[in-house]
């Protein structure tokens, strides 16, 4: 174990790590402390990363892959995601070659530093149990393969390293175990089957608040500046909510992989895959489709100030500056009418539209701005106008 002393030699020591055959920087990287099976003690149920590397701080990876092989671990660097545990040698490895940068190590710079350093002084000061902690490598953005893995990419979302539906999450839910989450904790249900009677005799069954692949979104991520979440129940972890965002209680859902990109009021139901644009309202009880729910596998974006009714529907995608009115349900096979002065209108704020007509589906409205769709009350036609107010929140609450 080399103790580094100087940043030339620190860098030289990173060059020298690269040139090895099949070296290859990683996508995304992080120490990460587990939740192993009460039965299966080699199974991963749940990774805590204090913080993810996300096509970032290669230098650091290389000397994580160095500490590795320092301990006898080889790095195959041909597959899309590698993890591996992790020991005290490892992390004094680790600590010997960052000791030019030791006295920056709680600095934005060298976070790296301080996540090995504080898991150090963690260990010596009350130990930890083997197979703890471990590190993990994704090197292609593939489907998923592994539990830690799949943490990775979901921390990436809901801490915006990587924009909605910026990563491949296939496999997540094969690699992902079903199991009970008592205050934040994973607990197998065969587990719990199989001493169910001795703990609630003992009076120490766990309190399960859900059951579930995922855990929430405040079990592992602090919220944005000026973000209120008023029910942890209400956001899935990897979602994503930018500064501004209010998820109320009630009829109020975000799924993993959807989202916000402004300030927006949330009320009702944000499936996998959909984005509201800053300064939206998603109204109690409305539904934004996911690509599993009859958006025939075409996800749903929302533009910005745009509005949807308490208990509308939304299957197509929205422009800026829509709304749909309260109940009514807008899908790709929904027909729309439009009078002929309204088209020209709605032509007006849509550059290069040419449309003519006047009843479409709904998917041939798709993406277009300054929607009003309306529901007549005496014949039920369904018709889009062009809308004649601006959709804003209040500033005081967002």
């Amino acid at each position: 174990m080399e103790i580094i002393q100087t940043t030339d030699a620190f860098k030289a020591l990173i060059e020298d790590i690269k040139s090895t055959t099949g070296y290859r920087d990683p996508l995304a990287f992080g120490i990460c402390r587990v939740d192993l099976g009460q039965l299966n003690v080699d199974k991963t149920l749940q990774a805590t990363y204090p913080l993810i590397n996300w096509n970032e701080n290669f230098g650091s990876a290389a000397i994580f892959v160095r500490a590795l092989s320092e301990q006898g671990v080889t790095i195959d660097f041909t597959q899309s995601e590698v993890v591996c545990n992790i020991n005290l040698d490892f992390l004094k490895s680790c600590l010997a070659s960052f000791t030019p940068y030791s006295d920056e190590a709680y600095g934005d710079a060298h976070k790296n530093i301080q996540v090995v350093s504080s898991l150090y002084t963690q260990i010596i000061n009350s130990g930890s149990l083997e197979g703890e902690f471990k590190v993990t490598f994704i090197f292609d953005d593939v489907p998923l393969k592994s539990v830690e893995a799949s943490y990775l990419k979901l921390y990436a979302l809901s801490q915006a390293k990587v924009p909605i539906r910026g990563v491949n999450l296939n496999g997540a839910f094969g690699a992902l175990p079903n199991v009970a989450w008592s205050n934040g904790s994973p607990i197998e249900l065969d587990y719990l089957r199989e001493f169910e009677i001795e703990l609630k005799l003992a009076n120490e069954y766990p309190h399960i608040d859900f059951v579930d692949k995922f855990p929430r979104f405040l079990q592992h991520i602090i919220p944005q500046d000026n973000t209120r979440i008023l029910d942890t129940s209400k956001v899935r972890f990897g979602a994503q909510l930018a500064a501004g965002t209010t998820v109320m209680p009630g009829a109020s859902y975000v799924n993993f992989n959807a989202g916000t990109t402004g300030p927006v009021m949330v009320e009702g139901r944000i499936s996998s895959s959909a984005i509201v644009g800053a300064g939206s309202d998603v109204g109690g009880g409305a539904s934004i489709l996911g690509v599993l729910s009859g958006t025939d596998g075409n996800p749903v974006s929302i533009g910005k100030n745009t509005l949807l009714g308490a208990n509308s529907t939304c299957g197509i995608p929205l422009g800026d500056g829509c709304i749909i009115d309260a109940g009514i349900a807008i899908l790709e096979g929904t027909k729309v009418g439009i009078y002929p002065k309204e088209l020209v209108k709605i032509q007006e704020v849509n550059k290069n539209l040419t449309m003519e007509g006047e009843v479409f589906k709904g998917k041939n409205l798709a993406g277009l701005n300054g929607l009003h769709f309306r529901q007549n009350s005496q014949t039920g036609e369904i018709t889009a106008s062009r809308s004649t107010r601006e959709i804003v929140l209040n500033s005081n609450l967002h």
